[in-house]
């Protein structure tokens, strides 16, 4: 199997300190948790951007200044911005963060509108459209960020037509969400089994799915993500002090399970990024 890719999504849009008081809201503390999980062996940092009040926001100048000094502490890591954002934004609105220099080398693209627990999290097809036109002409890889079986073949459609980039695509399977696809090998083994021929993937288990999902992807030769986003427990009660403890919850997982880790030198390879100049 190929080494092991490790994505840490650091903080979201939507938990906050009130749940555990270790989610990062100021530049330092994005640092600090960036930092975290890729000492542990993190080769990915997905990133959300807060105000300091924790306010989530798609500001440029913010994802700008956040992604300056995560570079500066982490110079080789992969940056991977939302264009998410939170619930309710625009898609201009969401999109500023890949106007960030330089240029990301990977971004996410939501593949389809889903509930999202109480809420709905709205991504039509022109919306759809306009984040790939801009990858397209950016030349950022996407990673499609897929809640609902349905997306899978919505997003692969779209890469037949030319409305955004096509092989070799990047997965992201996002299970457990409430209102969204569970979290079950089942449903994992299902979307995995669907996609093109020389694609790469990634799960990412919500809750306390996080780990049983991670393994499983260990196993099936996957990638995996973790993080606050996601999960803010390291086990049942107990809260994580640190993205870094929940990354090096999977290294153990994978060194368990005859995984050797990627650096993101080794991601970029796998992903069919271009080497770090």
């Amino acid at each position: 199997m190929e080494k092991l890719i490790i994505t840490a999504a650091i903080c979201g849009a939507e938990v906050t300190k009130e749940q555990n008081p270790n989610v990062p809201y100021t530049v330092e503390e994005i640092v600090r948790e960036a930092k975290s999980a890729v000492d542990a062996g993190a080769a990915i940092v997905h990133l959300h951007v807060r105000r300091d009040d924790g306010t989530p926001t798609q500001d440029r100048a913010r994802f700008q200044e956040c992604t300056e000094a995560i570079l500066k502490e982490c110079p080789n890591v992969i940056l991977i911005p939302s264009t998410g954002g939170a619930v309710g934004m625009t898609p201009d609105e969401r999109l500023q963060s890949t106007d960030t220099t330089p240029v990301p080398e990977m971004a996410t693209l939501d593949c389809g509108t889903c509930n999202f627990g109480d809420e709905i999290f709205d991504n039509t097809m022109p919306t759809m459209r306009a984040f790939g036109k801009r990858m397209l002409e950016r030349g950022i890889k996407p990673e499609y960020e897929c809640f609902e079986m349905g997306h899978l073949d919505t997003i692969l459609t779209m890469a037949r037509k030319g409305q955004v980039p096509g092989a070799p695509m990047q997965f992201n399977f996002v299970l457990g969400v409430p209102g969204c696809t569970p979290a079950t090998v089942d449903n994992l083994c299902w979307l995995v089994n669907k996609i093109p021929a020389g694609s790469t993937w990634t799960v990412t288990g919500v809750g306390r799915s996080a780990f049983p999902m991670a393994a499983a992807a260990i196993a099936m030769g996957g990638n995996v993500r973790v993080g606050f986003e996601d999960n803010l427990y390291l086990s049942r009660g107990v809260l994580a002090q640190s993205n870094g403890e929940l990354v090096a919850k999977v290294v153990r997982l994978a060194k368990e399970l005859g995984r050797e880790i990627a650096t993101s030198d080794e991601a970029r390879t796998i992903l069919g990024l271009k080497p770090r100049a």
